[in-house]
């Protein structure tokens, strides 16, 4: 099982996001109601999974936390019978978690029994801004003793190598905040159905790429707005840097065969079960021709009748309702 790694990068800077719901016909994956589930919450200490865990409740999961790993299984079966959704926490603080890919072998025959689907979910975050948490919050690490705190993440990492390559998702917080994690969570696990979410950001590859990202586009190779006096105060958001970047023809041809592209793969991710997807575009500085080429795209999506959310990463916030705005979307006649 390979997971999809999401989370990091620089995060800075996003505007408020815009949610948009189209009216096409809902699909058969759509229609169907997400399957009852037990989620394994596990990951790094210090990560954020008690904060995940809190967020999954919001999201209407039963939450446990740091059960023995023995007491789990029994856990799990006492509770199946009530709600649609199970989040179990553990680490390595968990009494018995030593022997976690022998637990998690256990636990997915005993919830295979129950009619529910196991998943797992690893929060992970980078060495460095571990260490910094703990040094900042003077807590020692729980694998350390009296060693360095690098010490015990070390130890950690490779004690949880092997559940972190069964996780069906890996999360990484290195550069997250609440908010961010909580769209995250609410994507790939919430319980309203209702097929593929897609949420469309904007980024500049000098801040690096956003590892939540599952199709990236580099455009690049328009001419860049910022070198017109003009515009360089502007963003892709203003309908004369649309404009401006419409006039290149090569954006007309890029947008038309990327949607030739996403026409089709989009019904295909959704039957397939999947909940959400990240499209990203990026360009030097996250301003202009990235900005406009999300804006237009969210645009398309939200006609097409997609659910759709808008955000620009590297932009300083703006009032609500900026992203995704209308008047921003010029199209050039031929």
């Amino acid at each position: 099982m390979r997971a999809a790694r999401v989370g990091g990068g620089v995060a800075r800077g996003y505007n408020r996001h815009v949610s948009t719901k189209g009216g096409q016909e809902p699909s058969v994956a759509a229609r169907t109601p997400p399957p009852a589930r037990v989620l394994l919450v596990t990951g790094m200490s210090g990560a954020g999974r008690s904060t995940a865990l809190k967020i999954l409740e919001d999201l209407g999961y039963e939450s446990f936390d740091n059960f023995p790993a023995a007491l789990v299984p029994a856990l799990i079966e006492s509770a199946a019978a009530d709600g649609p959704a199970i989040a179990v926490g553990a680490d390595a603080r968990t009494r018995g978690f030593t022997a976690a890919a022998t637990m998690l072998d256990g636990l997915a025959e005993m919830v295979s029994r129950t009619g529910r689907e196991l998943r797992v979910l690893f929060i992970d975050c980078d060495d460095d801004r571990l260490e910094r948490r703990y040094i900042e919050t003077r807590r020692p690490h729980p694998l350390a003793g009296d060693r360095p705190i690098m010490d015990g993440i070390r130890r950690e990492r490779q004690m949880l190598a092997a559940l972190r390559d069964r996780a069906d998702l890996v999360i990484d917080t290195s550069a997250l905040n609440a908010v961010q994690l909580k769209r995250l969570l609410a994507g790939h696990f919430g319980l309203g159905g209702g097929g593929v979410r897609i949420f469309v950001t904007s980024f500049a590859f000098r801040h690096g790429l956003p590892r939540e990202a599952d199709l990236v586009f580099d455009v690049r190779f328009l001419e860049n707005p910022h070198y017109v006096e003009t515009l360089r105060g502007l963003t892709g958001a203003d309908r004369a840097v649309g404009v401006h970047i419409e006039k290149d023809a090569e954006f007309g041809r890029f947008f038309e065969r990327l949607w030739l592209l996403l026409e089709p793969l989009l019904p295909l991710y959704e039957s397939s079960g999947r909940t959400y997807l990240t499209i990203a575009f990026g360009c030097t500085g996250g301003r202009h021709r990235s900005v406009y080429a999300a804006e237009r795209l969210a645009q398309r999506l939200l006609a097409a009748g997609w659910r759709t959310e808008l955000a620009h990463r590297d932009l300083p916030s703006s009032p609500a309702g900026t992203a995704a705005s209308p008047s921003a979307i010029a199209v050039v006649p031929d």
